[in-house]
């Protein structure tokens, strides 16, 4: 089973550059499943109706999504009618939406678990904990794929070694960076602190860098405008074995436009 779980697509020029690649993608690879986050992907924060859909169309699968899922207020039309699209688990009981999903795939069940961390990010449950609920629920799943949004990088890690062995991937999310840790843990885990971002490269991460400059010289506030021109694809490539779910191996995709 191949699996490609991609960066935080960022606004427009993001959504286009999904929208490229990602069917090419599929082509050469011989990718079976595309879980994308798409908490950024209207306007740079949020999500509405017609960008999901517009995801979709360009490619995904399964759309996970972090913090920011609540910044568009369309999205509260799409959040419980939507089965593949999941926000954070660890928000609190009674908030809209679901916070993991199971994909039927020929003979199997796919599971994707969304998280977010708790360090310099707004207070949630624990992930941890809401992890080992989402386990138990997804205890049918051959195949389960953790998105985890967060900033902290020992955090995420910590979280890699927590599943190590109980889940196919733990792929960390949100600071839009790709990292370069990108391995198959003891257990059979794949695990990479962040996927990346899929939007303008000439920016900081994803917005205007004069706005930005500007932001840190000055320290006013500032409004945040998305960046233009060539975009960078950031994602990571899974094989799974399909009868143990354990990771067989792990690639970085990232695909840098002149």
């Amino acid at each position: 089973m191949n699996i490609l779980m991609v960066g935080d697509v960022i606004g427009r020029p993001g959504r286009a550059a999904f929208a490229r690649y990602t069917p090419k993608l599929r082509k050469e690879k011989g990718i079976d499943l595309v879980v994308v986050n798409g908490e950024n992907a209207a306007g740079g924060k949020g999500l509405t109706e017609p960008v999901f859909d517009e995801l979709l169309s360009g490619g995904a699968d399964i759309v996970t999504s972090g913090n920011h899922i609540w910044d568009k207020k369309e999205v509260a039309a799409i959040i419980d009618r939507e089965p593949y699209l999941v926000r954070p688990a660890n928000y609190p009981e009674g908030t809209p939406g679901r916070g993991w999903c199971v994909y039927p795939w020929r003979a199997k069940n796919i599971g994707v678990l969304n998280l977010a961390g708790r360090t310099f990010m707004p207070p949630l449950d624990c992930p941890f904990q809401k992890a080992e609920a989402a386990l138990r629920a997804l205890k049918d799943c051959d195949v389960i794929l953790v998105d985890f949004h967060a900033e902290a990088t020992s955090e995420k890690l910590a979280l890699g070694w927590y599943l190590d062995g109980r889940v196919s991937a733990v792929a960390g999310t949100h600071t839009h960076i790709q990292t370069a840790d990108e391995r198959v843990l003891p257990g059979g885990t794949a695990y990479v602190s962040d996927l990346g971002m899929v939007g303008p490269m000439n920016s900081v991460l994803g917005v205007r860098t004069d706005i930005i400059l500007q932001k840190f010289t000055t320290g006013l506030p500032t409004r945040f405008d998305l960046a233009d021109g060539p975009c960078v694809y950031s994602a990571l490539f899974i094989t799974i074995d399909e009868a143990t779910g354990r990771t067989g191996s792990v690639e970085r995709v990232q695909i840098r436009e002149e």
